[in-house]
């Protein structure tokens, strides 16, 4: 039978008790059709990046899944009735992982340290390299005006002074 990893986002205002009761029941809907549940895992209430349904938190819950595509589609197709699951998504694996997924892995981030030493800040030369204040180019005092550029379709303006018509 195929693989797959599911995640499903539940209401702020629901209970950890009620997310485990959405779990039960999704998983007793994927046991009813011929599939198991490998593994399934809570990751708690998280702040979302955008509202969804006007919920700024919501219940995160994986699930590893053993199934055939017809009990799957069932359960999404429930849980897209159901008011208090937000958002869900399903994807074929190849293998589940053995070991707690990365959202559960607490110990590895409090392991890892800052950036580490980034050596001196004198090597990496001037700003912007050695090139100057433009890339290539030389610096604005030693090209021609526009103007007097070989192909250059701007026009100088003559002075106000000199022009006649114009009154400031």
């Amino acid at each position: 039978m195929p693989l797959y990893e599911h995640v499903f986002l539940a209401r702020q205002d629901v209970s950890n008790t009620q997310v485990e009761a959405l779990t039960k029941e999704f998983s007793d809907i994927i046991t009813e059709n011929g599939g198991k549940i490998v593994k399934t895992e809570y990751w708690g209430l998280k702040s979302l990046t955008y509202k969804i349904k006007k919920n700024r938190k919501a219940h995160y819950s994986l699930l590893n899944i053993d199934a055939p595509p017809a009990a799957v589609a069932e359960m999404e197709r429930r849980m897209g009735i159901s008011s208090d699951v937000l958002r869900f998504l399903t994807i074929k694996v190849e293998a589940h992982e053995t070991e707690p997924s990365v959202m559960m892995r607490k110990g590895d981030r409090d392991d890892r340290e800052g950036r580490g030493d980034r050596g001196p800040r004198g090597d990496r030369g001037g700003f912007r390299g050695d090139r100057g204040p433009r890339g290539d180019r030389p610096p604005r005092g030693d090209r021609p005006p526009r103007g007097d550029r070989e192909g250059s379709t701007f026009r100088s303006r003559p002075p106000r002074d000199q022009n006649p018509g114009s009154e400031g």
